[in-house]
């Protein structure tokens, strides 16, 4: 009987600490929220970065439709977790419209970091379904490939068939990993 209260004094006490990790986040977030300068802005320099970490980024910049980037991702976790950040769609170089990435996750976790990610939609289809849904969860809808180094090293723009390719970049901090498997992007107004 002790072993299980003690199992479940410790779950108690992660649920409480991550309830209160998340609550400093999304107050961090709404408290400190970017203007829409801001994020365009934020936005232009993530993919500059990006494109000089990552030439085949750039490359398949040239040959997508439009690109979502979300140049700042905070996440933290303690048995639960979770993740938000803001974003740009932009097509033809301009701004189209702002989105949010919102992820929750549980599991073997502790820590948190800071990142940034851009998908980079390949044809009107993938930009339609993203405009049409009420909050796109990746890895439900169009098919986005997660683009890391062992993926880079067989995919050229001749070889693109999917209707997103997914870079995450610039990680800081102290948790391993990261996925945006089941992150869900949700419009917002600036």
């Amino acid at each position: 009987m002790t072993k299980l209260r003690n199992i479940f004094l410790a779950t108690s006490l992660s649920v409480a600490t991550m309830t209160g990790a998340i609550a400093t986040v999304s107050t961090f977030s709404s408290a400190n929220a970017a203007t829409a300068e801001d994020l365009n802005t934020d936005a232009d320099q993530a993919l500059a970065k990006l494109y000089k970490s990552s030439p085949l980024a750039e490359q398949i910049s040239k040959k997508a439709v439009a690109v979502l980037v979300f140049p700042n991702v905070v996440k933290a976790g303690l048995v639960f977790g979770g993740a938000y950040g803001e974003g740009v769609l932009q097509q033809n170089h301009k701004v189209d419209s702002y989105y949010n990435s919102v992820t929750g996750s549980w599991g073997l976790q502790a820590g948190a970091q800071s990142y940034g990610y851009a998908v980079f939609l390949m044809n009107s289809t993938a930009v339609k379904y993203l405009h049409e849904s009420h909050g796109w969860e990746i890895g439900v809808g169009p098919t986005v490939v997660i683009v890391d180094d062992g993926i880079a090293k067989n995919l050229s723009t001749s070889t693109l068939k999917d209707d997103a390719y997914a870079f995450i970049f610039d990680q800081q901090g102290l948790m391993a990993g990261v996925s945006i498997e089941g992150t869900k992007i949700s419009k917002i107004k600036r």
